[in-house]
């Protein structure tokens, strides 16, 4: 008859370089001590790369309910510290392991059931605790040491970046850079997730993992600020109790490390800011593509008393008085604390659309737009070659110092500070590179024509004319940049992108009109 007491064997391992062998060499121990003790391992619960500073382990998670059917007496662990490092889980799991019967036992502590055991156990699961948490910290310390540097600390690197092997510094990769330039550009351009994933999955784009795209890449994609050229670490929240971490909550500004020009710039600093806004925006009026009505400036509108977004409104109709559809001021609703009025949805798009005529989209006023950015093209090419031409005279700077230690040391000729002044200069010359291509991709411009402009007037008269809300829609997100309603009047800022992927070169101007003018203008328009 087996007289020995039914045990479990739990071993753990995580991801800080330990292997199987971890585990073969945990469970060999646990062997050992059940035969010298007197119990019989029936069941083993393995646990890999799995920290134990939270409860969020499948196997642990088995066992402690496997504890509740009878199954074995006692859970046997190599170390304490493979149970839990956390003394809050450490109790916890403990008490529930005791009231179904079930006693924990250390390989290496030697523990019973005396106060003195007690007292020394909790020492011990607070020494693991503090080791656990002070062993972050240092890794944190020289994470940060790495970011300061703008190397890769670790992981997977974003779309779009390779990792070079050498500096372990971000490398441009271009074929997938040119994925995220689609994306920014279609978000910008007013297409929404749906299309987007679409558009991306018919071009035979793949997420960094080689996998079609879905709506959670997407959102990640369009808020990371590396793109633009800011290397950023320590941006997401730290895990809270349960070991779960927030990423989409973001630490406080001081704790999160941001070098600009760290890395190389997939797109503009301008377009990812207006994608954050729009992010933004979209979040405050999440039911926008769901709705009704389909207001053509949302996002766009403000209220110029006050400066907050200004929302769509509409209040029902009957027989007599047709629905009133209108933009209004947030703070009009919601505080009371501003008094700018309302103003139809009708008669202040309708001006938008025609103000987009007049100003851009007739024939009349090609020759002139065309002089315009011809000219806006040729000083921005101007200031662009004079940047450039100083980052080259100081990259070939850079590198004659290069290569005069180098001669030096060839010369038998060496210095302490060589090493460390050579590692400047080899940064410093990277940096130098780095903005150099940077400056040749701005002036890679698409040429504007006649008819380049033909074309667009041709496409914005048409949907005009068949009311095509959606692509109407596209056309004032890409060519309004905002538009300020005042108690007595309206502004309206028109923009000009002047190159595809490159949209911080743009021309904008404004137009205005009083409030008064506009109802009257657009009331019989539109049959009030």
């Amino acid at each position: 008859m087996d007289m020995l007491k039914p045990a479990a064997a739990y071993a753990r391992y995580s991801s800080d370089n330990q292997r199987d062998e971890s585990i073969d060499a945990q469970l060999r121990a646990i062997e050992d001590y059940a035969k010298r003790n007197g119990y019989r391992i029936v069941k083993v619960y393995i646990d890999k790369a799995k920290s134990a500073t939270t409860d969020k382990r499948p196997e642990f998670q088995h066992m402690v309910q496997d504890s509740d059917l009878d199954l074995f007496s006692a859970v046997i662990v190599h170390k304490l510290d493979r149970f839990s490092r956390n003394k809050y889980d450490s109790a916890t799991y403990k008490r529930k392991l005791k009231r179904n019967g079930v006693k924990l036992l250390s390989v290496t502590e030697n523990l019973d059931d005396s106060p003195e055991s007690t007292i020394l156990e909790s020492v011990i699961e607070g020494m693991a605790e503090y080791f656990s948490k002070n062993l972050a910290r240092e890794v944190m310390k020289g994470m940060k040491e790495t970011a300061l540097q703008c190397k890769h600390t670790g992981g997977t690197p974003p779309l779009g970046y390779d990792i070079d092997p050498a500096t372990k510094r971000y490398l441009l990769n271009e074929s997938e850079a040119e994925a995220i330039r689609e994306i920014f550009s279609m978000y910008l351009n007013g297409y929404g997730y749906r299309r987007m994933i679409s558009e991306l999955n018919r071009k035979g784009f793949k997420t960094k993992k080689g996998r079609p795209f879905g709506k959670n890449s997407i959102r990640e994609l369009l808020r990371n600020e590396k793109y633009s050229g800011v290397y950023v670490f320590n941006r997401a929240s730290s895990k809270n109790d349960s070991g779960v971490r927030n990423n989409h909550q973001d630490k406080e500004d001081a704790s999160i490390i941001r070098i600009d020009g760290g890395v190389p710039a997939i797109i503009s600093k301008e377009d990812f800011q207006k994608a954050q806004r729009k992010m933004a925006a979209n979040k405050r009026q999440p039911g926008f593509y769901r709705a009704k009505e389909i207001y053509l400036l949302s996002g766009l509108i403000f209220c110029g008393e006050c400066g907050l977004a200004m929302q769509g409104n509409h209040r029902r109709g009957n027989d007599k008085r047709p629905k009133y559809i209108s933009y209004r001021c947030g703070h009009r609703d919601r505080t009371k604390q501003c008094n700018n009025k309302e103003i139809r949805r009708e008669y202040i798009e309708m001006y938008v659309l025609d103000q987009l005529e007049q100003h851009l989209f007739n024939e009349a006023a090609i020759p002139r737009l065309l002089k315009m950015l011809n000219e806006y093209q040729s000083k921005t090419r101007s200031q662009v070659d004079k940047e450039l031409s100083t980052f080259k005279k100081n990259l070939a700077e850079t590198q004659k110092q290069i290569e005069n230690i180098i001669t030096a040391i060839g010369n038998g000729f060496f210095h302490e500070t060589f090493k460390s002044r050579m590692s400047e200069l080899e940064e410093e010359k990277l940096s130098l590179e780095t903005s150099i291509h940077q400056l040749k991709a701005r002036t890679t411009t698409t040429e504007i024509t006649e008819d380049n402009l033909r074309r667009l007037l041709s496409m914005f008269r048409q949907f005009v004319a068949e009311k095509n809300i959606p692509e109407c829609k596209k056309f004032i997100d890409h060519y309004v940049d905002r538009v300020t309603v005042y108690h007595d009047r309206l502004d309206v800022t028109l923009k000009l992108m002047l190159s595809n992927g490159q949209k911080d070169n743009s021309y904008s101007f404004s137009t205005s009109t009083k409030i008064t003018t506009l109802s009257k203008t657009y009331q019989k328009a539109v049959g009030i």
